[in-house]
């Protein structure tokens, strides 16, 4: 066999590999980006306490929680088993969940596999057996042949010292690159679980309108059957029936379109969940089963930019366009190879490792560019202005999550004094039409009257639904731009039932 000697080419290269790994790097290091110098999301001071509309739904008092953390579930917080059970059935079933995971594992090995090729010395094992006929003549004989048989074995071994560390940049690269995909999964997940909250809030809204639409459609044909009786006894004109029948066909049509979109909802949530519309099983939701969250986390401002995953995935573009910098750098710079073979041939297979048929050699290389039409130099120059989009892209992503985090907040303080004033003009819409009603059907109010206040009331109604309503969207719509609390999840984004089953039967058979 081969002799420990023999090997002082590829201890000479690991040597090589150790030292040159721990050298400086060409190109810049990355930085990461200072969090905005800001104490503030919003451009005046927020109320601690939100207004409250109380015996309404979604009219609790709210209360902001500053430097408060965020639940990974934070939907739990609705307080609806319902919206529990949907969202940890999409958890499981969303294929866009899915391809985002598959992404990322894919980004993962892609970085093991930049450590194998960078890192390592490429060896391979070669051997072969050859028959061959030779003329006499290129030995410089006039006459006769030669026949014989050819064996060999060799180990051959490549590797690219990493000089000026155009390799290490390549990983750091393929590392950032994996990070993108990771908060791509993180930022899936989070767009995921505030779909469906706001898809199951909207599905409330529609029922509780339709509802109020309905309860309002049933008093105006009790309206149009008294007014066609008073026609019959000439005490109203027709001008009056048919105006109060346009009100019922309006109001109709109104339950319609609540219809069409409670159906689209309902269709949106169970394709979220990974199903098909007509074969999803969704429970039903309504304001009444949802409860309001009565603590709001506000994060620092100065911890936001560590939280969203919009903003770390463009954070991690920027590492990897840093990167791509230092490797264009490097390819302006000399190249060095080391190359060696260790192995033995014999004219038979019985001598092949035998101590006369050893053969060895050793090969040192260097390149330097000189020209290649700018090409390397345009490649550098392509490389730095991709790195200073990146940074105006980092800046646009922050600029777009603070606003997101102060239309949240503005929208969760005017949205409480908005259902306040909302539910106070459905109250009082109310009783102005119950006293008209009844006045109109006593003789001394006209019916005019009748029709005004209907539509008011009705106005009133729809609108302190949809008060409710936002108030639980805004909710939701802040936990999202916050992050969503992704960081103090213990599992991953995405565990489909098939592979968690797969996972515990090898696990099992490995026992």
């Amino acid at each position: 066999m081969f002799y420990s000697k023999d090997f002082s080419m590829l201890r000479l290269t690991s040597l090589l590999s150790a030292g040159l790994l721990s050298a400086c790097a060409v190109g810049p290091d990355f930085k990461q980006p200072d969090a905005p110098n800001t104490s503030s999301y919003t451009e005046t001071t927020l109320s601690k306490n939100l207004a409250t509309a109380p015996g309404v739904s979604g009219g609790t008092d709210q209360e902001f929680i500053a430097g408060a953390d965020i639940e990974a579930q934070w939907w739990e917080l609705f307080k609806s088993p319902e919206l529990d059970i949907l969202i940890k059935k999409a958890l499981q079933q969303n294929p866009n969940l899915g391809a985002a995971d598959a992404a990322l594992r894919a980004s993962q090995e892609n970085v093991s596999a930049q450590i194998g090729g960078q890192y390592f010395p490429a060896i391979g094992l070669n051997g072969g057996a050859t028959r061959q006929l030779q003329p006499a003549a290129i030995y410089g004989l006039p006459f006769g042949s030669d026949t014989y048989n050819l064996y060999n074995a060799s180990v051959n071994v490549t590797y690219k010292l990493d000089v000026f560390g155009g390799a290490r940049r390549a990983v750091e690269g393929a590392r950032a690159r994996a990070e993108i995909a990771q908060f791509q999964l993180e930022g899936a997940y989070l767009s995921l679980t505030a779909n469906i909250v706001t898809g199951a809030v909207r599905e409330a809204a529609l029922r509780a309108q339709m509802q109020a639409t309905e309860e309002i459609l049933k008093a105006q044909t009790n309206l149009a059957e008294v007014t066609e009786k008073q026609l019959a006894i000439g005490t109203v004109s027709k001008v009056d029936v048919t105006s109060q029948r346009t009100l019922v066909a309006n109001s109709q049509v109104d339950l319609f379109t609540y219809e069409r979109n409670l159906s689209f909802t309902r269709n949106q949530l169970a394709v979220l969940v990974g199903e098909l519309p007509s074969n999803a099983n969704i429970a039903k939701f309504d304001l009444k089963s949802l409860h309001l969250p009565e603590k709001l986390p506000l994060s620092l401002p100065s911890s936001l930019v560590r939280q969203r995953p919009d903003v770390r995935a463009a954070e991690a573009q920027l590492k990897a366009t840093n990167a791509l910098v230092g490797v264009a750098t490097a390819n302006l710079l000399p190249q060095f190879n080391i190359t060696g073979a260790i192995g033995s041939a014999a004219l038979t297979s019985n001598a092949l490792f035998g101590p006369n048929a050893t053969l060895w050699s050793v090969a040192g290389g260097i390149f330097q560019p000189l020209f290649q039409g700018g090409q390397l130099l345009a490649q550098r120059r392509g490389a730095l202005a991709n790195y200073e989009q990146a940074v105006y892209q980092y800046q646009a992503t922050v600029l777009k999550a603070f606003q997101e985090v102060a239309d949240a907040l503005r929208a969760l303080e005017t949205g409480a004094q908005a259902l306040k004033s909302a539910s106070d003009a459905e109250r009082y819409a109310y009783e102005t039409l119950d006293l008209v009603q009844q006045q109109y059907k006593l003789g001394t109010a006209s019916y005019l009257a009748v029709l005004y206040y209907q539509n008011q009331y009705q106005i009133a109604k729809v609108k302190s639904v949809s008060a409710q309503a936002t108030r639980f969207s805004d909710s939701a719509a802040l936990f999202a731009a916050l992050g969503g609390g992704w960081w103090n999840r213990t599992g991953p984004a995405f565990q489909p039932k098939a592979i968690a089953n797969k996972d515990q039967n090898e696990t099992s058979g490995n026992n």
